[in-house]
Order: C-alpha cells, then sequence, then structure tokens
C-alpha cells in the first residue's frame, strides 16, 4: 500500500500557488505607500505613522448569497460584497479602509473561482483605496460539499480621533438620513432563499413585478458601498452616528447608532420598499414585523445629523432620504419606533 500524500490525502499545493498567480498583478495594484513587503510572507506589514490616529478593525462574511452565487455561477459579486460590508461597517465609526485581509475556505480548490472571488475583492479595494495584504486560503476536505466556499474579511481603518462617531453625541430631535440599498445586500438570505424555495420562484426568469428583470440579479445586486457618499455628507453636516443595517435588521443596528434613553421613529412612507422584498415576503408568507427584522427594506445605512444640517445633507445627496428623527425612549418602548 502506498503511503499518504498531502495530495492524495486532498490538499494539492500547485492549485493554491496556481491560483494566487492569478490574481498576483491585481493585488498588487492595491499597494499603498505604507505597506512593506509583498504577499506570500506569515503575515502583512503596515506602518502606521505617528500623530492621533485611531486605528478601527472590523469583520464580516457573506452569509448563504454565496449559495445564490454559486447556482448561478457569479462568483465575482461575493468578493465585492466582503469588501463593501467591512467599508461600511468601519464608516459606522467614522474611519477610512486602510487595508484589508480575506479567508477562503472549501474542500477542494477551484483555481478559476478563487480568482474570480479574490480578484473581485482586490478590485474593490483598489478602488477604495484600501490595500488587500493578505489573506488565508483553507483546503479542507469533507468540510464543504463539492463546489462549495465559504469567505471572511477582516477590514482595519483610520480616523483622527476627533472624527470619530459616537452615539454619545446624538441628541433628542437629531433627523435620520437614509441611504438606499440596492437589495438585500449580504444579510437575510437564508430566509430570501427559503421564501424562494416555498413560492417555487425562477431565479433566471424575468418576473414583472421586477420589470422585466430576474429574481437572480436582484439577488445578486452587490452591496453598496457609501464611502464615498459618507465622505460627502461629512463635508456639509454634523454627522452625530452612523448605522450599517446589516444582519439584525432595523430593530437590530439602528439602536446600536443612539444612547441609552433615545430611540428612533422612522417614517415608513419616506421610501418606496423595493420590490424584491414584497416579492420575497409575499411568496414566503412571511409577516411584515418579520420582514423588517430581517432585511433593510431599501434602506442600508442610516445618518444621524444635527437637525440643522439635514437640509444641506439632502441638497448634497440627491439620493439621500430623510426619514425620521430621534426622540426620548418612554420606559420599556423599543428602540426604533415605526410611524
Amino acid at each position: 500500500m502506498n503511503g499518504l500524500t498531502y495530495r492524495n490525502a486532498g490538499v494539492d499545493i500547485t492549485r493554491a500557488e496556481d491560483a494566487l498567480e492569478r490574481i498576483r498583478e491585481r493585488v498588487a495594484r492595491t499597494k499603498r505607500p505604507e505597506v512593506i513587503g509583498g504577499i506570500g510572507a506569515f503575515g502583512g506589514l503596515f506602518q502606521l505613522g505617528g500623530g492621533d490616529t485611531v486605528l478601527v478593525a472590523t469583520t464580516d462574511g457573506v452569509g448563504t448569497k454565496l449559495e445564490v452565487a454559486r447556482e448561478l455561477n457569479r462568483h465575482e459579486v461575493v468578493g465585492t460584497d466582503l469588501v463593501h460590508h467591512c467599508v461600511n461597517d468601519a464608516l459606522a465609526m467614522g474611519a477610512e479602509p486602510l487595508f484589508f485581509l480575506d479567508y477562503f475556505s472549501c474542500s477542494t480548490l477551484d483555481p478559476d473561482v478563487f480568482a474570480r472571488v479574490v480578484g473581485a475583492m482586490a478590485d474593490a479595494c483598489a478602488a477604495h483605496g484600501c490595500a488587500l495584504l493578505g489573506g488565508e486560503t483553507a483546503e479542507m476536505p469533507g468540510m464543504y460539499r463539492d463546489g462549495a466556499y465559504d469567505l471572511a474579511g477582516f477590514l482595519v481603518g483610520g480616523v483622527a480621533r476627533d472624527r470619530l462617531l459616537d452615539p454619545r453625541s446624538v441628541s433628542d430631535g437629531d433627523v435620520l438620513v437614509g441611504f438606499p440599498s440596492s437589495g438585500l445586500h449580504t444579510n437575510g438570505y437564508t430566509l430570501a432563499r427559503a421564501a424562494v424555495a416555498r413560492g417555487g420562484l425562477a431565479l433566471a426568469a424575468p418576473l414583472p413585478e421586477l420589470r422585466g428583470g430576474t429574481l437572480g440579479d436582484a439577488l445578486l445586486a452587490p452591496h453598496t458601498s457609501y464611502l464615498a457618499a459618507v465622505r460627502t455628507l461629512r463635508g456639509v453636516a454634523r454627522v452625530r452616528s452612523i448605522a450599517h443595517l446589516t444582519g439584525g435588521g432595523w430593530e437590530g443596528n439602528l439602536p446600536r447608532a443612539l444612547p441609552p434613553g433615545l430611540g428612533a421613529v422612522v417614517e415608513r412612507d419616506a421610501w418606496t420598499v423595493p420590490p424584491v422584498f414584497r416579492l420575497l415576503g409575499d411568496a414566503g408568507a412571511v409577516p411584515e414585523g418579520e420582514r423588517w427584522k430581517a432585511w433593510n427594506m431599501g434602506i442600508g445605512l442610516v445618518a444621524i445629523v444635527a437637525p440643522e444640517d439635514a437640509r444641506a445633507a439632502l441638497r448634497a445627496l440627491p439620493d439621500a432620504i430623510a426619514i425620521g428623527h430621534v426622540e426620548t425612549r418612554r420606559g420599556a418602548a423599543a428602540g426604533v419606533r415605526f410611524a
């Protein structure tokens, strides 16, 4: 009997080398002056200068949106999603992105899929002035079914101490400014996929509810990055705090941008909920309240601004919407009240 080798045990190192070569040049384009060395070492090095800069670290995944991307062979979108999600989380603290790390795990590495996913991460990082500093690629035979993989991203941002966003600065009467989402972003896909199955919906067929678009396209719309919008907003308004509407929907995220004792009043009629949410909710017979707990319902980011700055904010950002205000909570009232 022949002895075991790494390859016949299921891990072929040459696949990882091939995959890395496919995206090496694209990763190199993300390099910033602060980066020391290149990819391939045990760790990536980022030299931060002196001063009062605060580093902000975020991490997240893409969830079961991966299953939709795999089913439709649209792997690039989840690489973009991962970066944009982490960028937005850093923005919620007031930080600009500096560098990013990724984790890609599967049973058997497909170099083409890897290159499409991580190449898209590299492109998204480059577009945000963010270095893709390194990552980990893991082959774990037996952990995943054939063709499946998982992703995680780790982003570090920086912000001057006096530019940090702090929920403690929010006051009664401050205005909620909402930024439209492109769809589900990267959250609520387990519920969405269950609704698709229950309703017998096809992903590739044009649907009148989506103005002739397909459900697959709607579900794979990239997670919006709000970096440019927040930069503009902070130039014209006093931003008190920011909530990134991700897992947990409105009630799980908006209160995180508020101090104890204050709540948010959200005017549901301030914007039109995109049809994909209604289509999914109806197909799965999802109660209305549950939809707002699981999905962003068309608003991906909420900035809380001083009331006297709200008009300037809306003038500078035509897509932004005034969606409510901050109020003093009464007793055990919920952190979000829909009006």
